[in-house]
């Protein structure tokens, strides 16, 4: 049998040697003995794996492949397609972690005995896990996927189960970007917060990569539906490895309008982010379908179809959450099923997103909250209407998400729990539902809900141009000076995770913790990834317990920490203050606690912001860059030194707080200066 040859592209080779492409590039050019393209196109030609590996380790630039890197490489080369390799390493996966004791049993079999054993003992492990219906084939010889199996097997036990394939998904994920629909994790964490705490049961018809169900707290049991068989298998295995065990999990194959898998299903919460656009739906088949109880959707309106599949497939008061497209909120041919809606009091609030909150991101989509109204319960009337378009974007943010989701929540929150909401001018409002009932039934945000007058006219204007320059006077005396030049360092190096064994510092992961479920005690704000990234307070909140359980501790800050965001924040990592400290640890950020007696604070965040100390560090574990923490470097430097640099990387972020605010203030001026002209309360001089 003729091995396969394992091939790489140049953003491979990238990953591998830890640089950008360009440099890549620039190696093709500048050496002749870089191997040569053995495939691809002349575009995006491929390299053989092993020869690009012996020429980065004689040139010094690759010690050893990261075990990661090389069982991706196996994955993406497989002969039976990147899909099939993954189904086939996720199932070894959920082996690993369903029935621990039988995988040992494997250490010392032959490849044969492996290839003949696996196929029955994956297909136990998993319809234990996913029920007798799931979606995930094991083929029945796995005669040429054992080196590929082995391999995975290594990771797992490096990294454990879930990560593992929750990385090769990543990567796979990240290598065909337009093949996918994804659910971005900022928008998908908002509809997973409007569908509750934790609701028991959730439900997505329309799961895709299962974005929004792995974003919602678990409870006691997801079901999800996606067309495509091969992804539903693939989202069947993240689900369940990256799930409690205890949650039950039932993925099922197939066209949900068409055929769906769940038939009186009735769920807590259902989540979902429809195919937009889709006249082919099954308008011509599903004419007399029981579930148009609001009306029959035309051939255009496959989002009204989804919606009511979804409402069908909800207890009552249970909550449904859909990313909708702005026309479904004004069309005209649904002009009469949103009236349907309105009147039963089925829909309870539309919310504007930023534009690029998701794809396609030339547009500001719509979030629709629903709930299935009770027979005997009277219907709303008033609908809650937001707009977070205008909420200003600070630093280098696209989508300010910890201002749109506390902006969200705060408005959603008060109204679903007392009928009402503050109104904040250009913002959001509770608008009676009658005045909603007219021959368009137009229900977004932005037509009803006027822009704000400058609050405070021409003075208030004012103070905001002197507290900027004031900003910018205090920005230019913070200036670093350049520095001396001096020779590139060769210092000698440790990890993040050998100084965590050292017991040099404190590792910990945040995003454990609840609030008392009776709400009493003091309210822990809660530090979020968002709010380091964007250098502001504590935005977030604690979820409260479930009922009848006592409250989890969470990870508490002290001042000296330093927190890092491991989800797509780039070179980021900040020192806890006074004013921080306190708060609790939110999800995807790590926390360092060094001991000051071996290890100064801003020593310790300076060399963690490096970009290089990044690059190495990082890998595509989801649709953006995570970075280990554990594999971040930090000089072996002596006291003395650290603090030296400690105290620059110290002005340097007092440097930066300074551009922060001063770009602010500067966009709050232009923007005021522009309304107050348009509004009439500034007038031109």
């Amino acid at each position: 049998m003729t091995e396969q040859v394992s091939e790489v592209t140049a953003a491979g080779i990238a990953r591998l040697a830890g640089v950008g492409r360009a440099a890549v590039s620039n190696w093709r050019r500048r050496h002749g003995d870089f191997p040569k393209p053995v495939g691809g196109t002349e575009t995006s030609p491929t390299f053989e794996l092993t020869a690009v590996e012996r020429w980065l380790h004689d040139q010094g630039k690759l010690a050893v492949v990261p075990l990661h890197e090389r069982v991706w490489q196996q994955a993406d080369n497989h002969p039976g397609g990147t899909p099939y390799a993954l189904r086939v390493a996720g199932s070894l996966l959920m082996l690993i972690r369903e029935r621990p004791l039988v995988s040992r049993t494997y250490v010392d079999s032959s490849d044969a005995e492996l290839a003949a054993r696996l196929p029955a003992d994956m297909a136990a492990a998993l319809t234990a896990r996913l029920g007798a219906q799931h979606p995930v084939r094991v083929p029945d010889s796995l005669d040429g996927d054992v080196p590929l199996l082995r391999s995975t097997a290594k990771l797992a036990l490096e990294t454990g189960p879930g990560q593992a394939y929750e990385f090769l998904i990543g990567r796979y994920l990240d290598a065909n970007p337009r093949q996918f629909t994804l659910t971005p994790q900022g928008p998908a964490e908002l509809m997973a917060a409007l569908a509750g705490d934790k609701p028991g049961s959730v439900f997505d018809p329309a799961c895709g990569t299962g974005a929004l169900l792995r974003a919602a707290p678990t409870g006691v049991a997801i079901h999800a539906q996606e067309a495509d068989p091969e992804l539903a298998a693939l989202t069947a295995l993240r689900l369940a490895l990256a799930t409690d065990p205890a949650v039950r999990i039932r993925v099922r194959a197939g066209d949900s309008l068409r055929a769906d898998a769940f038939p009186g299903l009735t769920a807590d919460a259902v989540l979902c982010h429809p195919p937009f656009n889709d006249r082919n739906w099954g308008h011509d088949e599903l004419g007399y379908d029981p579930r148009w109880e609001y009306g029959f959707p035309a051939r255009t309106e496959s989002e009204l179809a989804w919606l009511q599949h979804a409402l069908s497939h909800t207890r009552e008061g249970g909550t449904v959450v859909m990313l909708m497209p702005p026309a479904a909120a004004s069309r005209r041919s649904g002009r009469r099923i949103r009236a349907d809606l309105l009147r039963r009091g089925a829909l309870r609030a539309v919310i504007a997103l930023p534009v690029g909150a998701a794809p396609p991101y030339g547009i500001p989509l719509h979030l629709w909250v629903l709930r299935r109204p009770a027979a005997d319960q009277r219907p709303a009337a008033d609908l809650l209407l937001i707009d977070t378009g205008a909420i200003p974007v600070q630093g280098t943010e696209k989508v300010p998400w910890h201002t749109v989701r506390t902006t969200v929540l705060d408005a959603w929150r008060s109204f679903d729990r007392h009928g009402a909401a503050h109104a904040r001018p250009g913002v959001s409002r509770a608008l009676p539902i009658i005045e909603l009932l007219d021959d368009e039934v137009d229900l977004a945000p932005a037509r009803h809900l006027p822009p704000p007058a400058t609050e405070g006219g021409a003075a208030a204007l004012a103070a905001v141009r002197d507290r900027l320059a004031a900003s910018l006077r205090r920005t230019a005396e913070l200036a670093p000076a350049s520095g001396a030049a001096g020779e590139p360092a060769r210092w000698p190096t440790t990890t993040v995770g050998e100084l965590a064994r050292a017991g040099a510092l404190l590792l910990r992961s945040g995003g454990a913790g609840t609030a008392p479920a009776d709400g009493s005690g003091p309210a822990r704000p809660v530090l979020t990834e968002y709010d380091v990234i964007g250098g502001s307070g504590p935005t977030g909140t604690l979820p409260a317990a479930p009922p009848d359980t006592s409250a989890e501790e969470p990870v508490l800050t002290e001042p000296g920490d330093v927190v890092v965001p491991v989800l797509g924040g780039g070179t980021v990592a900040r020192v806890v203050d006074e004013a921080t400290a306190g708060a609790a640890l939110g999800r995807n950020v790590h926390l360092l606690r060094p001991d000051t007696a071996a290890l100064d604070p801003w020593f310790l965040t300076g060399f963690l912001r490096s970009t290089a100390n990044n690059r190495q560090a990082s890998s595509y574990a989801s649709t953006s860059t995570r970075l280990d923490v554990r594999r971040l470097q930090i000089p072996r430097l002596p006291l003395a030194d650290q603090r030296r640099y400690g105290e620059r990387f110290r002005a340097l972020a007092g440097f930066e707080e300074a551009l922060r605010q001063a770009s602010q203030l500067g966009e709050q001026l232009v923007q005021g200066l522009h309304d107050g002209l348009t509004d009439g309360t500034v007038r031109p001089e």
